[in-house]
Order: structure tokens, then C-alpha cells, then sequence
């Protein structure tokens, strides 16, 4: 379903009369299956790492229909676009996706704000903003990610000045546990604990981003750059454009790939490592036509920012994704550590990419209160071998204070995350309050942000 583009301000939608009184704990109260439509089975994620527990998948194809599926279901969760590696996205009960629901892109032109469908994808509504005149400030490397997905869980793009794709938002409408339309804005109090939620607060249906005039985007690769290069001035090397990815082996003397995404028209005059002569994969040895154009060439925002083109399967699919988010000041330290446990971590790895983003005050965002630098792993589908590894990669980092991205593989424990995250206290608060029966908790959440911790 195609995005259509608006011109009417977000406000709280419509609303089916009496609905939320008659739905008034429900969820609390029942202790049955949700049968009030057509559902499917909801069977695995893109990269087929985990096969869903839910019951059911239901697909609504209105808000309110939305919100009766919320309100009569003893737990439910939103399925996204699938993107998570684990559980995250998963339901003790019912799951519901909304990708069946409107798709409509509703630009402010005066706030500088477009309010979106939350299931869309970025890559539905970024043609849509340039055709108007406008664009995002940040994308992914996948533009098939989902904004409600990226947003609840600190997704990320690269750049010195590039926030997360969650702080881009201004605003956004959930449907809360008895089928209650919330709207949260800035002006909230509890907004900085409700943009970054992993869906612990209820299902996000539309999300308002910052936007700001389109813009043409080249993109240059270097490649070979010398370890040596990076280790002694990394800050010079994450400033040589405006979006910067390093691609790498830990065990080798050079970092393979350097790509430099410019608003300039020129290319960034850079001297280390060679330039790329033909367009590149970020993993040596694929076809280059799953990546976006390269070689100086300029192109719109959309289809520079992100490293695949949406027409295609990004990176490899069958691979298991982690990556860690570590404050920039330690970055050339984590990254010293980590080529020490090169032997270990290389036979496994199709690629790792190196990027920086600016700190957020977002409670559960990852760059939460410190300009980060992430790390990223993209391994090979050896469940087994890859378990025995990540806890090798996260001693290593643990001095640096790394905190997982929460779509991706990670074996941390709720000690060590409620350790990394200072406001995770008034996160929980705000879920208790928000969801006090529990309504859309489950196996992820409970092990992690909203664990039972001992005192």
C-alpha cells in the first residue's frame, strides 16, 4: 500500500464513540485468546532467526479496529517489519501487524514535521518527502525497516551529527492497554521514556518526524584504509562527510571500506587508503547491485544514505545481526580490544561496520546522554558458535560501558543493562503506570528492562 501525502495536522484520529469506555479493562480482565477477526499463524523473521511463539497474527485494517483487537486481548504486541533477530517483537498472545492500515504521509510544512503510519516503511515514505520537497536527516543501511520498529528500539544511521532515527520524533499516537488513543509530544514529561519503548507501552500508530528541505547526497568509497590511519585520528576519519561507515575484519592490518556520504558536490579530499574504482557490497565478494550507487555519483537523499537499495535483500538474509553502542571517547580502545580477539571473532563475521552518533536524552535509547560510536556485527547463521562468542565480545567491552542494540543478539543480563541505563527506574515506573496489568510485556521484556531485579 503506497504512502499518500496530506496536509492535515496529526490530532488524535477518530474515534469509534464509547469504544474506549466499553473496553475499560478488558485486557485486565480477560483470560482468553482474542477471536474477534481473520488470523493467520505468524511464523518467522526476515532473517529467520527465530520462529514467533504468538498465537495468532491479526491484521487490522483501521484504528479502531486496531484498538477493539487491543482492548479484548489479554496480551498482544505489534509485529513490525520483521527486522528484530530475537524475540522482541514477540507475544505470549496475540501479535498484530499493522501494515494493512493506511499509509498516509502528512507533511507540516510550517512545524517542519511530517506525521507518518507507524508500520510504513522508510523506504515507502521517503519518496514520498522528496517528491514534496522534504526529507528525513538520518536513514538506516536497510531502508526496509518500519519507522514504529526503529523508532522503539534506538535504531540507528551514521554520522557525527546524525541523531538515531528516534530522535527525529516530535510525536506520536499509541493505543494503550484498554484500547485508548494516547498522543505523546516533547511537551511531555514522559516523552523521553516513550519514543525509545520497545513496545512495552502499546502499539504505535503514527509517528510525527522532524524534516527539513531535500537534498542530493554522493557517495565515495576508500578502500584499505590502515588500522594505523584510524587507531591515531578516528575523529578526522568519522568527519571526512556527513554519513562515514568503516567496514572491517578485526584480524587484518587495514580496515577494508571506508564509504563517505557527502552533501557536498565534491569529493572529500581524504588521503589514506585508495579509491573505489567500481560500485562495492559491504561484504567483499557480493554483487554490488544490492548496494546503493557510489563513485561520486550524486543522487537523492533516500537513495544515498541508506548501504542497500530497497528492491533488494539486504546484506546476505541468512546471517545473525549484534552490535554494541560504547561512548566515542573510548572508541579507539574498544576497537584495539577487539582486534586482539580477532581469532575468535573473524571466522564467524561476514563484516563489521564502525559508525558515530551524536548522544540523546532518550531513556532507553543506546546513545542515550553520550556521543557514541557503534559497533556492528553481521555473523554467519551458526546460532550455536555465535552464543559462545558474544559473551566474548561483551567481556571485552564491558570496561567501555557497550550497551546492545536491542533488535540484535546480545547475552547481557538484566543486572548488567539496568547498569548501563540510569533512568531505567523511571522507565519501569512509566510502564507500570502505562500498562499496569501487563498487557503488552513478554519474554524479551521481562528478561531485560522490566526483569524482577532483587533489591
Amino acid at each position: 500500500m503506497a504512502p499518500d501525502l496530506g496536509s492535515r495536522s496529526p490530532g488524535r484520529g477518530s474515534f469509534t464513540s464509547g469504544l474506549a469506555s466499553r473496553a475499560s479493562g478488558a485486557c485486565r480482565a480477560s483470560s482468553r485468546p482474542w477471536d474477534g477477526g481473520p488470523v493467520t499463524t505468524p511464523g518467522r523473521n526476515w532473517a529467520e532467526t527465530h520462529t514467533y511463539a504468538a498465537t495468532a497474527l491479526h491484521r487490522p485494517s483501521s484504528v479502531d479496529e486496531l484498538r477493539r483487537a487491543v482492548a479484548e486481548s489479554p496480551r498482544v504486541r505489534a509485529l513490525g517489519s520483521r527486522h528484530s533477530f530475537h524475540d522482541l517483537a514477540d507475544s505470549p498472545g496475540l501479535l498484530v501487524s499493522l501494515d494493512a492500515m493506511p499509509r498516509e504521509v502528512v507533511v507540516d510544512a510550517d512545524a517542519g514535521t511530517a506525521t507518518v503510519g507507524a508500520a510504513a516503511s522508510y523506504a515507502e515514505i521517503a519518496p514520498v518527502l522528496h517528491r514534496s520537497g522534504w526529507a528525513l536527516g538520518a536513514m538506516a543501511s536497510l531502508p526496509h525497516i518500519s519507522v514504529a520498529g526503529a523508532v522503539a528500539t534506538g535504531t540507528h544511521g551514521s554520522g557525527d551529527a546524525a541523531p538515531t532515527l528516534a530522535g527525529a520524533v516530535t510525536a506520536l499516537e499509541t493505543v494503550g492497554p484498554d484500547g485508548d488513543l494516547v498522543w505523546t509530544s516533547e511537551a511531555d514529561p514522559d516523552f523521553p521514556g516513550t519514543v525509545v519503548s520497545l513496545g512495552a507501552l502499546g502499539i504505535v500508530t503514527r509517528v510525527t518526524l522532524r524534516v527539513e528541505p531535500t537534498y542530493d547526497v554522493r557517495q565515495d568509497v576508500r578502500n584499505a584504509v590502515p588500522w594505523e590511519t584510524v587507531l591515531t585520528d578516528f575523529d578526522a576519519v568519522s568527519s571526512s562527510a556527513d554519513s562515514v561507515s568503516l567496514f572491517t575484519r578485526w584480524g587484518t592490518d587495514v580496515v577494508d571500506q571506508v564509504w563517505m556520504k557527502s552533501r557536498r558536490s565534491t569529493e572529500p579530499t581524504v588521503r589514506w587508503g585508495s579509491p573505489a574504482t567500481f560500485g562495492q557490497h559491504p561484504i567483499l565478494g557480493i554483487d554490488a547491485v544490492h548496494a546503493t550507487a557510489q563513485l561520486g555519483v550524486g543522487g537523492p537523499w533516500f537513495e544515498r544514505l541508506p548501504h542497500f537499495r530497497a528492491g533488494f535483500t539486504p546484506s546476505v538474509g541468512a546471517e545473525i545481526q549484534s552490535e554494541y553502542l560504547l561512548p566515542r571517547d573510548h572508541a579507539t580502545s574498544a576497537f584495539e580490544a577487539l582486534r586482539a580477539l580477532g581469532p575468535r571473532i573473524d571466522p564467524l563475521l561476514l563484516v563489521s561496520e564502525i559508525r558515530t552518533i551524536p548522544g540523546d536524552d532518550l531513556w532507553l535509547s543506546p546513545a542515550y546522554g553520550r556521543d557514541t560510536v557503534a559497533v556492528h556485527f553481521t555473523l554467519v547463521r551458526d546460532p550455536d558458535a555465535v552464543r559462545r562468542l558474544l559473551p566474548e565480545i561483551e567481556d571485552v567491552l564491558a570496561p567501555f560501558g557497550a550497551r546492545p542494540h536491542w533488535g540484535k543478539w546480545f547475552t547481557l543480563g538484566a543486572d548488567r543493562i539496568a547498569e548501563l541505563y540510569p533512568r531505567l527506574p523511571e522507565f519501569r515506573a512509566l510502564a507500570d503506570r502505562r500498562d499496569p496489568d501487563r498487557c503488552f510485556r513478554n519474554a524479551f521484556l521481562e528478561r531485560t528492562v522490566l526483569a524482577d531485579l532483587p533489591d
